[in-house]
């Protein structure tokens, strides 16, 4: 990262004489994102970091050893320089010369509900540091933490600080769809390595869609070779592997979901037998007659619950991503079943007109594939449609709840209430809030809206969850609102998404951070003082300066204020 002249030195460092305490009001001269749970440091001091700085860690476990030599990197040549020079004192005790490890179970596995708790303690009279975890992935968590309380060149950390953390909510997501635009390896891998920064811990992979079907599967390689965009645009078993592993050691799992039995026009390519409308004009009689589209936007398709063969071949698909991802959980999909693709079907009519329902066809698929699911150990996550869809949804008895996880996306805490009302463990990924790629415009053309000035969306930003959700929309929402204690229990996390209509590497870092670090916060340690008071105005220096240093570890998050602001504190707020 590059030098500016307004940016601490050591020289200008160790001129510092004055201590001064923090209460608990006051903002910290070196910041930690997401903001820990528990911090004290009552006298804000630094110690240099020697030159020969290690990590001690005895144990074999290849991924926490993997942490332990990124972060030992890290730490000697990051050479951050915050936008506003830390007002702190430089100790004259030696430099820091270790940081030793000290965990208590190292076999609990990466998975939903694993213990990410850490203490962290840097002791300026010793030249010692201690990290202590449960797991390897709460070392993991302090170990970031650790990292961001180091800055300059050479490089200082903060002395005499002491952190006890652990997240709020232990699910904590992020959705990249890489099926209507394709990621390349690389850039999911600097996602994830984004995530873990931000201790997120979760990425869910939403892998195929309508419009490509890109990832080979022993089974059925048909699917990808026939429904990929190209032979340069597909994720081989081999591709997987690596991106697993890569999560594993950022601490952050990868939660595959093939979205079945809708949006599966991709799969016509290898099986038309098995898919309903694929191909065909998505709104063959225009916007006025909504409800007699064939999909909610271009790409139809869906599984034909009444043809055998589409179990043969789900089923195939189920085992193969059972086998390449470790994850416990398995996302179905389940969203969006549109009438019309699916009674555009003769044999689906036919059921139709002798009393059958469009509930109960969705529901054949579903008893045949949530028990296969289930038998494979996984856990089956649905999206809220197969619940809560006016027109097209299964019985509760269908989707137990023992094995059955529901996200929601639609009206806010409203349908978060629904879910976990019903009984159903809920990820909440409301769209009102959550869907970061809202508000730049449609990707539909020949749009006669706008035909005429004045009538060009301006309220929503010309697309249907519009407008942009800004961080400070992203940090305000609280995932529970509206619940009981008890309903409460049953959000897990929450989730942001990013879908690709319009959205490829080009723009991928831009539009999740420092949004998704918004959420990351919010879902670690709260949106609110201890007082009860939201606290997005004092986070949003702090997150300037998160951004500023994400930016120096290569990831091209956008700017959130002009730097100005952060140079000149409280004159860009809206009250004095």
């Amino acid at each position: 990262m590059a030098k500016i002249s307004l940016l601490l030195s050591l020289p200008i460092l160790s001129s510092f004489l004055l201590f001064f305490p923090l209460s608990s009001s006051q903002t910290l001269p070196i910041n930690v994102w997401p903001k820990p749970t528990t911090i004290s440091w009552p006298i804000p001091r630094a110690t240099p970091l020697s030159p020969s700085f290690k990590i001690l860690s005895p144990y074999t476990n290849h991924h926490l050893q993997s942490a332990v030599a990124r972060y030992t990197r890290l730490l000697l040549s990051e050479h951050y320089y915050p936008i506003v020079p830390p007002a702190v004192n430089l100790s004259s005790s030696p430099p820091l010369h270790s940081l030793a490890l000290s965990i208590s179970d190292l076999s609990s596995p990466l998975q939903h509900g694993v213990d990410e708790s850490y203490s962290l303690s840097i002791s300026s009279s010793t030249g010692l540091a201690n990290l202590t975890a449960v797991t390897v992935w709460g070392a993991m968590r302090g170990l970031e933490t650790f990292s961001q309380l180091s800055w300059g060149d050479p490089p200082v950390i903060a002395a005499d600080v002491y952190i006890d953390d652990q997240p709020i909510f232990p699910y904590r997501g992020l959705l990249v769809d890489t099926s209507r635009n394709y990621y390349p390896v690389e850039d999911i891998m600097r996602t994830i390595e984004a995530m873990g920064a931000n201790k997120l811990n979760v990425f869910h992979w939403h892998i195929t869609d309508s419009h490509s079907f890109p990832i080979l599967l022993p089974s059925e390689p048909e699917l990808a070779l026939k429904g990929s965009y190209g032979p340069g645009m597909r994720y081989t078993p081999e591709d997987v592997k690596a991106i697993v592993e890569f999560g594993m050691s950022h601490g952050v799992r990868v939660l595959p979901e093939i979205d079945t039995p809708g949006h599966t026009g991709s799969w016509a390519g290898a099986y038309p037998e098995i898919v309903t409308c694929a191909n065909m004009f998505w709104l063959p009689k225009g916007l006025a007659h909504w409800a007699e589209r064939l999909a909610s936007e271009p790409g139809t398709g869906q599984l034909n619950p009444l043809e055998p063969k589409t179990y043969q071949v789900v089923h195939n698909v189920i085992h193969d991503i059972a086998s390449l991802f470790p994850e416990p959980f398995y996302h179905a999909g389940g969203d969006e079943i549109v009438p019309g693709c699916w009674k555009a079907d003769t044999a689906i009519q036919a059921f139709l007109a002798n009393g059958g329902t469009l509930s109960q066809v969705l529901e054949l698929f579903v008893n045949s594939t949530h028990p296969y699911i289930v038998s494979l150990n996984r856990t089956a996550v649905y999206w809220e449609d197969v619940l809560l869809d006016p027109l097209v949804k299964v019985d509760p008895s269908r989707i137990p709840r023992e094995t059955t996880i529901l996200q929601t996306w639609n009206n806010g805490p409203n349908n978060t209430k629904l879910l976990v009302a019903a009984g159903y463990r809920t990820i909440v990924s409301s769209s009102d809030f959550y869907y970061l790629d809202c508000g730049h415009g449609d990707f539909v053309g020949n749009d006669s809206s706008y035909d005429q000035i004045g009538s060009d969306k301006d309220s929503d930003g010309g697309s249907w969850c519009g407008p942009f959700k800004t961080w400070q929309r992203v940090y305000d929402y609280d995932i529970t609102y509206g619940l009981s204690e008890e309903e409460a229990k049953l959000v897990l996390g929450g989730e942001v998404a990013m879908w690709s209509e319009q959205a490829d590497p080009t723009v991928l870092d831009a539009r999740i951070w420092p949004r998704a670090s918004a959420m990351a916060e919010a879902l670690w340690s709260g949106n609110r003082d201890q007082s009860g008071k939201k606290r997005y105005a004092e986070a949003t220096d702090r997150l300037n300066d998160w951004r500023y240093r994400m930016v120096g570890r290569g990831i091209r998050a956008e700017p959130i204020q002009p730097l100005w602001c952060r140079t000149h504190p409280g004159m860009c707020n809206v009250v004095q």
